[in-house]
């Protein structure tokens, strides 16, 4: 009775600690178990928590705060508009914007990562075209250049957190249609207009014929990250398009095929949406398999 009556008071506590947050108890009760496994693990350069370690050896990127453009492995699509805030964020500005961190000669593409950063929507930009463009914030891996001159080389998995603090997880096989529906679609949050948030991507091979998907949510802004999605890639997410537009730029790729090769670019990328962002980052990782 008494290590009951323990378990309860336990989850009460933490029922109310993660109410306040704006998560619901589903994930409140997962992140007590990550915030424990978390003391086992690292740092990062801007002091953010690591989920899992960096590869022995493994390649590091991080934005340079002072000036994100200085940076040869960095570049931003599209041309927006970026300014330094009084808090030393920098503060992006286009309804479409691309943050790519590329590879250079004699450096190692990324495949299994972990991607980071702590963004502030300020506010969205209203959508003029007919399009269906959702507002969100997606962190992407796996791929190359994403454009329609080199369509075959547009792969990513693509894990998003829209502004209404809705997440989910899409693939990309073609540029542009090669695209899946959104797998983990769940609201776990309030707005997260002119409030910062952490956000977390990390993308893995399991056995080199499996791909793991997981992202987390520091929504409190206190460095206490959250699992929110947690799935597999083992076949059978299929390309939303018909077979005669899937098949059209000859890709050589089934319309669910795995992602498991390592792709030149990795992206921050937004939608319709004015943002604040800093301390973003890339490792190569070494998952606990």
């Amino acid at each position: 009775m008494k290590i009951i009556f323990v378990a309860y008071s336990l989850f009460v506590v933490l029922s109310i600690y993660f109410l306040q947050s704006d998560l619901p108890i589903f994930y409140s009760m997962n992140s007590y178990a990550l915030a424990s496994d978390q003391d086992k693990v690292g740092y990062d350069k801007f002091g953010i928590r690591e989920i899992y370690p960096t590869k022995e050896n493994g390649r590091e990127w991080y934005v340079n705060m002072d000036n994100p453009k200085d940076d040869e492995n960095f570049s931003i699509t599209f041309n927006p508009n970026l300014t330094r805030q009084v808090d030393g964020s920098w503060r992006i500005s286009a309804p479409v914007v691309r943050m790519n961190v590329e590879t250079l000669d004699g450096q190692t593409n990324w495949k299994n990562v972990e991607m980071t950063g702590y963004a502030k929507i300020n506010s969205v930009i209203e959508n003029s075209s007919n399009k269906v463009i959702e507002n969100d914030l997606t962190w992407y891996a796996r791929g190359g250049k994403h454009n329609q001159k080199t369509p075959c080389e547009a792969t990513a998995y693509m894990g998003g957190l829209y502004d209404n603090g809705k997440v989910g997880w899409k693939k990309e096989l073609w540029f542009v249609g090669g695209y899946t529906d959104e797998r983990q679609s769940n609201k776990i949050t309030n707005s997260l207009i002119d409030r910062w948030v952490g956000w977390k991507v990390i993308i893995y091979n399991v056995n080199n014929s499996e791909v793991k998907l997981e992202s987390y949510l520091d929504n409190t802004n206190t460095n206490y990250w959250v699992k929110v999605t947690d799935l597999v890639d083992d076949g059978g997410w299929y390309a939303k398009t018909g077979d005669s537009v899937f098949f059209d730029p000859e890709c050589s790729k089934d319309k669910d095929s795995i992602i498991t090769d390592s792709g030149s670019t990795a992206t921050f990328r937004s939608d319709n949406l004015i943002w604040d962002f800093k301390n973003l980052s890339i490792r190569e990782i070494q998952p606990n398999q």
